[in-house]
Parts: C-alpha cells; sequence; structure tokens
C-alpha cells in the first residue's frame, strides 16, 4: 500500500508514503465494552500491560505486551479488522488486516 513520488531532483532519493488502509478509514468508534479494564483479564483475574479497543464493538482488551494478548485473540476470533489505544493520551489505530498504523 505504499506510494512512491517519482524523483524530479536528479541525486535526491524519492518520496515514499503509506496510503490510509480502506478499514482505517472507516472503522467506527462504539463505546467501550467494559470501560475499566480488559474483559477476559477481568473475568480470570488475569493483569495487563495496556489496553486496546475494538473499533467494531467496544471490547476492551490488553495488548500484546500483556501475558494474554486479548486484544489480539479478539481479532483472531471476531476478524474485527481495527482496534485503537485505550490508554490516556493515546489516539492512534492499528489495523490488523493491513498492519497499518493510523
Amino acid at each position: 500500500m505504499a506510494r512512491t513520488l517519482p524523483n524530479r531532483n536528479f541525486g535526491r532519493a524519492s518520496i515514499s508514503f503509506m496510503d490510509i488502509c480502506e478499514h482505517l478509514q472507516s472503522a467506527g468508534d462504539p463505546p467501550p465494552l467494559p470501560a475499566e479494564g480488559c474483559a477476559e483479564c477481568l473475568e480470570t483475574g488475569g493483569r495487563w500491560v495496556h489496553l486496546r479497543k475494538c473499533l467494531s464493538c467496544g471490547h476492551v482488551g490488553c495488548c500484546d505486551s500483556s501475558p494474554s494478548r486479548h486484544a489480539t485473540a479478539h481479532f483472531h476470533q471476531s476478524g474485527h479488522p481495527v482496534m485503537r489505544s485505550y490508554e490516556p493520551g493515546e489516539e492512534w489505530r492499528w489495523c490488523f488486516v493491513d498492519n497499518a498504523l493510523g
């Protein structure tokens, strides 16, 4: 999904950048379910490092640095393609299908 602009200045590198994938462009922002932490970790007494929110259904799961990696497991089980950081002050999104940051 990268596009490269032609080099019109001899001796200089071409400029390459990523298009925003269709999943990131069309992702919604549903309310978090549950809002207080990773759904599965709360049920099992597990712990998490950071939280991620599914932008299809609002599921809140733990990140890949957490022992159980519930946000990624949710993608594999549900097929919901985009999640965002659920950490205060962070607005980035991740598309599991295209491995794209947005």
